[in-house]
C-alpha cells in the first residue's frame, strides 16, 4: 500500500504508477483504506475528468489523507471552504474576487520585489564566495516564497515564521515532526487552522477600518450578493493562499535544485545559456509536481476505459504519474531543461487551474536565473529529508555543499 511513509522514505513511486498506466490506468483501490477510490494515472484521463466539473465534483472529498478525518478522508469540508473544494457556480464567483491580482500583468509588477528577495537570500548564502555548507530549504527555498507571500498579503515580517509553522502543520499533518505529542493528524490541522483563522480575523477587522492595497484587504472588503463574504469562506480564502502559496513553490524550488545536482549536465547548460530558464522552470515543475493528488466525486454513473464508475465514488487524480505519461512526454524519465513542448499538468486543469501559477513561475524563473548566474559548484552534503505526506511531495531538509559568487559591490 502506498501511503505517507512511502513518500517520505522513497519519494514518488514512479515504478508502481508506470505499471498502473500500462496495465490498469483506472484502478479500484479498496484494500488498506476505509473509503475506496479509483486511482487515475493517465494524463488524458485526468484532463478529461478535470474538464467536466458538473460531472465530477471537487466536494466533498478533497484528497486521500490517510489518518485525517474519517480514516482516510480529508475531512476538509468541515475544516475550510475554499476554491479547492468548491464547485460551480460558487467556485467561479469566489475565484473572481482575487483573480485580477494573479494575472500575468499583475504578477509582473511584483518582479522587482522578488528579484530583491532572491538576491538578498543568495547574497547571505554566498558569504565571501568560499565553499560553504547549509540546508537549502532553511536558507533559500523556504524563506523566498514565504517573503513574497507575506508581501502580497501584507503580513508584517515579525509574523512570517508563524505563517511558516502553520503551513508545515497543515501540509505535513501526518508528519510526526509537526504534531504535538498525542495528536492525530486531524488535530494538528485543526489547531493550525484555528490559529490562522484567529490571526486573520484581527487583520480583517483592521483592513475594513483602514483598507490597504494588499490581498488581505481585497478579500476582507469583497462583496458577494451585496454582503461581505461569509465568515468560513472569508477565512478559508486566507487559509488556502497561505498554504498553497508557500508549500508548492518551496518544494518545486528544492526539488528543482536537487534535479540539477543529480543532472550536472543540465546545470551546466543552464549556466551557459540563461535563455533556457523559462523552459527549465517548466521542466522543474513537471519533474517535481509538488501536489501529488486531488480527488473528484462522480455525480452520476459513467464509464472510463471500460470501468463502471458509480455515482458517489471517488476518483483520485495522480498528477506526478500523468507528468511521466509515455504517451505524452518523449523520454519522460529524463530531466531535460530544454523540453518543449511541455504539456505538464502540475498546476491542474480547467477552472481549477492553480490561481497562483503565474506567481509561482515568476519566483522560480527569477531564482533559477540568479542561481545560474552565480553558482560555481553544488553537491549534496547529506541525505534529503522528505515530508511524510500523501498530498504534497515535500522536502523538509536538503543539506548542500556549494560555492556562490559573492554579492556584487
Amino acid at each position: 500500500m502506498i501511503g505517507p511513509e512511502t513518500y517520505e522514505a522513497d519519494g514518488y513511486p514512479h515504478e508502481a504508477w508506470a505499471r498502473l498506466r500500462r496495465e490498469d490506468p483506472v484502478h479500484w483501490v479498496d484494500r488498506g483504506v476505509i473509503n475506496p477510490f479509483w486511482a487515475i494515472t493517465k494524463h488524458a484521463d485526468i484532463r478529461w475528468i478535470s474538464r467536466q466539473p458538473e460531472r465530477f465534483l471537487n466536494g466533498p472529498r478533497l484528497a486521500v489523507f490517510p489518518g485525517v478525518g474519517g480514516g482516510d478522508d480529508s475531512g476538509d469540508a468541515n475544516l475550510a471552504r475554499h476554491l479547492l473544494n468548491m464547485d460551480p457556480p460558487d467556485h467561479g464567483r469566489y475565484r473572481r474576487i482575487a483573480s485580477a491580482r494573479f494575472t500575468p500583468r499583475a504578477v509582473r509588477a511584483l518582479a522587482p520585489g522578488v528579484e530583491r528577495i532572491a538576491k538578498d537570500l543568495l547574497d547571505e548564502a554566498a558569504g565571501d564566495g568560499g565553499e560553504r555548507e547549509g540546508d537549502f530549504v532553511q536558507r533559500v527555498s523556504a524563506p523566498l516564497p514565504l517573503a513574497v507571500l507575506a508581501d502580497v498579503l501584507g503580513v508584517p515580517r515579525e509574523d512570517w515564521r508563524t505563517l511558516f509553522r502553520w503551513t508545515n502543520q497543515i501540509a505535513g499533518a501526518a508528519d510526526p515532526e509537526f504534531q504535538q505529542p498525542g495528536d492525530a493528524p486531524v488535530d494538528t490541522v485543526a489547531r493550525a487552522r484555528n490559529e490562522l483563522f484567529g490571526y486573520f480575523i484581527a487583520m480583517v477587522e483592521e483592513r475594513r477600518e483602514r483598507p490597504t492595497d494588499d490581498v488581505t484587504s481585497l478579500i476582507a472588503n469583497a462583496h458577494l450578493d451585496d454582503a461581505h463574504l461569509p465568515a468560513l469562506e472569508l477565512l478559508s480564502y486566507y487559509f488556502l493562499i497561505v498554504v498553497a502559496g508557500n508549500e508548492t513553490t518551496r518544494n518545486a524550488m528544492s526539488g528543482g535544485l536537487l534535479a540539477l545536482i543529480e543532472n550536472p549536465d543540465q546545470l551546466a547548460r543552464l549556466k551557459a545559456d540563461a535563455g533556457l530558464v523559462n523552459h527549465a522552470v517548466e521542466e522543474i515543475v513537471r519533474w517535481t509536481t509538488p501536489v501529488i493528488q486531488f480527488c473528484r466525486t462522480a455525480a452520476e454513473d459513467c464509464e472510463l476505459r471500460g470501468r463502471k464508475i458509480r455515482a458517489g465514488q471517488s476518483l483520485c487524480l495522480f498528477y506526478p504519474s500523468a507528468n511521466r505519461d509515455e504517451e505524452v512526454f518523449r523520454d519522460p524519465f529524463a530531466f531535460r531543461i530544454d523540453r518543449h513542448p511541455n504539456r505538464h499538468i502540475a498546476f491542474g486543469v480547467g477552472e481549477h487551474f492553480c490561481l497562483g501559477a503565474n506567481l509561482a513561475r515568476l519566483e522560480l524563473r527569477i531564482f533559477f536565473r540568479q542561481l545560474a548566474e552565480r553558482i560555481e559548484s553544488v553537491e549534496l552534503a547529506g541525505p534529503v529529508d522528505r515530508l511524510r505526506s500523501s498530498f504534497l511531495g515535500g522536502v523538509k531538509r536538503m543539506p548542500i555543499r556549494y560555492r556562490l559568487r559573492p554579492a556584487r559591490a
